[in-house]
């Protein structure tokens, strides 16, 4: 009888503690998550109580939505190719090469990926649309083409191969292949049958991370596609905000999140695949400086590729900034606006400053609390399925959660479509799946004897955590707590819905500038873009300095 309750006693305090971890993080996603979405959903597809189910066969039916529907899987498709193709060379480079500044020329790569897309559809806007640079020195223009947004997707999602792929490259002892060069394979035969298939699952990841990207994309498509292109989320957007058929909205807003599930479920199987089937080493061993005429032809190369690719268009929008004599676009920005916004356009910076600081606050909490729940050896099946789920606000369009903040929380006790907090509990939505993807890592390494012996000795949970863990992990929690920043800082597609006209975010108040006609519109657009660029930049420069090894991918 006592070894029976010794046995249940310790189970029970386990399944405590996590249900402690979970509540936060599950209430949370329930109600500003899954409640929004299924209440726009429903308010599309059911009518006096009654589901129309046969409006999804209507709205598949229509010429429009199947273009959409191709256009978006299309343009995902090429853009995750053409990503592979140009990225995974700099992923060689970074993974086998050491050269002098390496570590800067790793954070100038990685600043694309966290700029707002709004920031990076505008930088291509001042590279190839009207006025443009291409346009200025040769008379060519992209913006109504493909081809602005398909380069623009390259720009923003180079990151994600060079980080996840060039990751694992660097870890993979590359011994295997010489000796397969030893044997008598040649050079590509030995990367082909050695390396390649080491590297299988680490590409699959991060092909089906861009494809998810691209396939959600809004703020790029909206300001590059003009209205000649669209993809699902711009088509929500559309359907929701202009021409208000809510049950269209929500026809492909269901077939959107089945697509994005179908994704993950993949990506968590290709994640699987490539923790479990590899032996890994020590990456500050694998690095050496080039060898010969060839290994130094693929640096410069690849510098060649970060120089016009990923610095040539923010350095562009730079330049047009400062277009008008005297820094006449950013004083501009200090005046009052009477058309679109009730502020001079300036305050859109203290705005997204304090909104991005509290959805920070917010998804830091949230997210490590998810984290820790994670990390337990008796996490069930239901916290396993938690772990996928936290991944859907990236994919899920922000369209619809920003729209169904509009029309779920209305009502008392959640009645807060005038509270301030409305922005940034939609920004965090979209943090707390990096704070989690960040700090995992960190927490899953830490020792579990040390966390058993400061239970044996009587410690609470919580005392576990702030003497055993946090100690170890708070390099991990401030990193996640600068992406939260960077990412809520340029979260635009559910702020455009909820943004009060008094407190415009920096995003928002890009976007309605370039919807505006007149240079002045455009130069302040340019202004605030780079404003907003050099932001997130610099916060980007800070989480180099704190990066270690073992904090993930981003």
């Amino acid at each position: 009888m006592d070894l029976t309750r010794t046995e249940v006693a310790p189970r029970k305090r386990g399944a405590a503690a996590r249900f402690a971890l979970l509540a936060a993080p599950v209430a949370f996603f329930a109600v500003f998550f899954a409640y929004p979405v299924a209440a726009i959903v429903a308010r599309g597809l059911k009518t006096d109580g009654t589901w129309h189910l046969g409006r999804i066969g209507e709205v598949l039916a229509q010429s429009d939505v199947r273009h959409v529907l191709w256009f978006t899987t299309w343009q995902a498709l090429v853009s995750t190719a053409l990503t592979l193709i140009v990225a995974l060379p700099g992923a060689y480079v970074f993974a086998r090469f050491d050269f002098p500044g390496k570590h800067v020329l790793r954070a100038v790569v990685t600043v694309p990926f966290v700029l707002p897309t709004v920031v990076v559809g505008t930088a291509f806007l001042a590279l190839v649309g009207r006025g443009g640079l291409l346009d200025d020195l040769w008379g060519v223009r992209l913006d109504t083409t493909v081809w602005a947004i398909l380069l623009a997707h390259v720009f923003f999602n180079y990151a994600v191969v060079v980080r996840t792929v060039g990751g694992l490259w660097a870890q993979l002892d590359p011994r295997q292949e010489e000796a397969a060069r030893m044997l008598g394979a040649s050079q590509l035969k030995a990367w082909r049958q050695v390396t390649l298939p080491a590297l299988a699952p680490a590409v699959a990841a991060a092909a089906l991370m861009v494809f998810l990207f691209t396939f959600t994309s809004f703020g790029v498509v909206q300001i590059l596609g003009g209205p000649t292109f669209s993809t699902l989320e711009v088509e929500i957007y559309r359907q929701t905000s202009e021409i208000f058929d809510l049950s269209t909205a929500a026809v492909l807003t269901l077939i959107q999140f089945a697509a994005v599930g179908a994704i993950l479920a993949l990506h968590a199987w290709t994640v699987r695949r490539r923790e479990t089937a590899l032996r890994l080493v020590d990456a500050s061993v694998t690095a050496r400086r080039p060898r010969g005429a060839g290994q130094w032809a693929l640096l410069g190369g690849v510098l060649v590729t970060v120089a016009v690719l990923l610095v040539l268009p923010p350095a562009v929008l730079v330049q047009r900034s400062l277009g008008a004599p005297g820094f006449g676009y950013y004083r501009a920005l200090t005046s009052e606006d009477g058309g679109i916004f009730l502020v001079p356009p300036i305050e859109a910076i203290g705005n997204s400053l304090s909104y991005a600081v509290a959805a920070t606050l917010i998804a830091v909490v949230i997210g490590g609390l998810a984290a820790a729940a994670l990390t337990r050896r008796d996490a069930g099946r239901f916290v396993r399925g938690f772990d996928a789920l936290l991944m859907l606000p990236l994919g899920v369009s922000a369209v619809t959660v920003g729209f169904g903040f509009l029309i779920s929380l209305d009502e008392p006790p959640l009645d807060l479509r005038s509270s301030w907090i409305l922005v940034p509990l939609a920004q965090a939505l979209v943090g707390v799946p990096f704070v989690v993807r960040t700090m995992l890592p960190v927490l899953r390494a830490v020792d579990v004897r040390l966390r058993e012996a400061a239970s044996v000795l009587g410690a609470s949970p919580w005392r576990v955590w702030r003497e055993v863990d946090l100690p170890m992990v708070r390099r991990a929690l401030l990193i996640a707590a600068g992406f939260a920043f960077a990412v809520s800082l340029g979260e635009f597609g559910a702020t455009v819905f909820i943004a009060r006209p008094d407190n415009p975010t920096l995003p928002v108040a890009v976007a309605r500038l370039l919807g505006r006609p007149g240079d002045l519109n455009y130069g302040q657009a340019m202004a605030l873009s780079t404003i907003l660029m050099v932001v997130c930049a610099v916060a980007l420069l800070v989480l180099e300095r704190l990066r270690t090894d073992r904090t993930g991918e981003f």
